[in-house]
């Protein structure tokens, strides 16, 4: 096994530096590197690209978060703060929140919710002018009760201050406060009164906002349970299967590139196309780069992952950790798989050898050779095997003597 491994590295690191069996020199070494640098980070931008053209859950869904939000608080006014979430822009100049949830489609495959949509055109209803007016005094006297908090704090700061030098003796010329204790306690009786006076204000005009015909429809509309479980549960499934859509429009932008290097870099090995052969062997191993590891990616947050991470978590509660034991036994199995199906019918020698003795091509290298010749003059590989029965030469890796017709043990090569 760990021979077999060896010697396939050593192929792959003599294919990547050499040009018809010789080394590449110096200059083209780096040459090629600074090709292939270009051209990884290339193509992992154009799989960037591509992974994003199908529009994502919360693209999908944007209403979702806000709405789960709002379901989970516990907050005494989050009637309140979700209203507010209304007034983010000037509708004056800046399109609907309607419009704004549309433009997730724009260069997207995929809609944007219909739920999600009625949902923007509730707050955008919310968002008229009246409506504006009310939160703008809101903010004004929010803004108003912040200051008088400061001027109290200030003056209770000076105060006591004010108490010590008066239980000293100290004069009140040589103060270095602006007020005496008298002033002090009159100017925090006016400023919470007046702060009193605001938060009531501001709690009535609150309470005028919510109670507004577009403010109950959006309110009620938030609070059905059969809306909003419908929107969880298709925002859930598009989270579920939106690694797989990614992974599956990846591969459709690396598997031609893959194909076609696979194609040129067969082509210019049979033509004997040196330079032509190494940069599509190049270009063959930087395809394959990135779809190895957007799949190890996928197996991390893809669907498998997760119907593993379910399937733990109902049987085993809170020990989740345990997928970690599970990814740890399965993915050297799934490698292990591969190495074989790659090993058996991809690059199988026997099968190989096959179609390169019917091309009169060496049975290693799959250079052209002539059919007396017992060594490959490109690699110098012996092409023949003593027949176990008549012991004339006969090819390697074939199953049978091509003299008296006996099966050879090939198991050994």
């Amino acid at each position: 096994m760990f021979t077999k491994i060896r010697h396939l590295l050593n192929q792959f690191f003599s294919k990547s530096r050499k040009i018809n069996n010789e080394p590449l020199n110096k200059v083209s070494l780096i040459v090629i590197i600074l090709i292939d640098i270009f051209i990884l980070i290339n193509v992992f931008t154009g799989l960037n690209d591509i992974s994003s053209w199908y529009i994502s859950p919360s693209q999908a869904y944007p209403c979702y978060s806000e709405w789960k939000n709002y379901r989970t608080q516990t907050i005494k006014d989050k009637d309140f703060e979700i209203l507010k979430l209304s007034f983010p822009y000037d509708n004056r100049l800046q399109p609907s929140q309607e419009q704004i949830y549309q433009q997730s489609e724009v260069g997207h495959l995929g809609k944007v919710d219909v739920t999600c949509l009625k949902y923007a055109a509730y707050k955008d209803n919310i968002n008229n002018s009246e409506n504006q007016q009310i939160l703008k005094s809101i903010d004004q006297k929010q803004v108003k009760i912040s200051t008088l908090k400061q001027s109290n704090s200030n003056i209770r700061a000076q105060y006591d201050s004010t108490l010590l030098e008066k239980i000293a003796g100290q004069a009140r010329e040589q103060s270095i406060n602006q007020v005496n204790t008298e002033k002090a306690k009159q100017k925090l009786e006016q400023n919470n009164h007046n702060i009193s006076n605001l938060e009531e204000e501001v709690l009535n005009l609150r309470n005028k906002l919510i109670s507004k015909s577009e403010s109950i429809s959006f309110l009620s509309f938030l609070k059905n349970e059969n809306t909003f479980g419908a929107v969880e549960k298709a925002y859930q499934q598009a989270s579920f299967w939106y690694p797989t859509i990614q992974l599956g429009f990846q591969s459709l932008f690396l598997l031609p590139l893959i194909l076609i290097a696979l194609l040129v870099h067969k082509f210019t090995q049979q033509r004997e196309y040196g330079l032509i052969s190494l940069i599509s062997w190049h270009l063959l191993v930087i395809f394959c780069i990135p779809l190895i590891l957007k799949i190890f990616e996928f197996l991390q947050i893809g669907a498998i992952f997760r119907f593993i991470f379910n399937i733990i978590r109902a049987l085993f509660g809170g020990l989740v950790f345990l997928i970690s034991y599970v990814y740890i036994l399965i993915i050297p199995l799934i490698g292990f798989g591969i190495i074989k199906f790659f090993q058996k019918i991809v690059f199988n020698t026997k099968v190989q050898a096959v179609n390169r003795v019917q091309k009169s091509r060496c049975v290693k290298c799959a250079k052209k050779i002539r059919h007396s010749d017992t060594y490959c003059p490109h690699c110098g590989y012996h092409q023949y095997t003593e027949c176990l029965n008549c012991q004339s030469y006969t090819y390697k890796y074939l199953s049978y003597c091509k003299h008296c017709g006996y099966l050879q043990d090939t198991s050994h090569l």
